[in-house]
């Protein structure tokens, strides 16, 4: 297993990933005409970009083969003044899942976090994801929730924060 910052050329890889993952992991949350509508290419292509601009990590296996990815930089809405930075996404494979893997993947973002004097972060998760077990684990507190609309589905996603990420991990 490899961790590694993401290039451009991985983009088909992580597109994968987030399409099998939402797949797996939203079935019965996100309505199927949204999960069937996504894509490998309209999701690369997509990828392609933020892999350019953005911080994003990837776990391969040893063969090369993406089976997970991070990103993460500063919180993006401006509305949690004591949270500046934020986990944008992991995503894994399901049969990769429950490894170790997503403490490897968020270590990376945390660090560049750190190094930018960001020490604080938020991440978000549909309420009903069981990933969000993982983020309580390692001592994220529910700060707020926020309602979705996905094709006509209210949703809640879960704001959960940070207030020191050296605590992590």
């Amino acid at each position: 297993m490899n961790i590694r910052r993401a290039v451009p050329e991985d983009a088909s890889g992580v597109a994968k990933v987030q399409v099998d993952s939402w797949k797996t992991t939203y079935k019965n949350i996100v309505p199927d005409e949204y999960l069937n509508k996504m894509t490998y290419e309209s999701r690369e292509q997509k990828w392609k970009e933020i892999i350019s601009e953005k911080t994003v990590y990837v776990a391969e296996t040893d063969d090369g083969e993406i089976i997970g990815f991070s990103n993460g930089g500063k919180e993006r809405t401006g509305k949690y003044p004591n949270y500046n930075g934020e986990l944008y996404a992991i995503y894994i494979l399901e049969s990769y899942q429950r490894k170790g893997l997503g403490k490897l993947l968020l270590e990376p973002i945390i660090k560049e976090l750190k190094q930018k004097g960001i020490y604080s972060m938020t991440v978000l998760v549909l309420e009903e994801n069981g990933s969000r077990f993982f983020y309580e684990s390692l001592g994220a507190k529910k700060i707020d929730t926020v309602e979705i609309d996905i094709l006509g589905k209210k949703l809640h996603e879960l704001v959960y924060g940070w207030e020191d990420i050296r605590t992590i991990v």
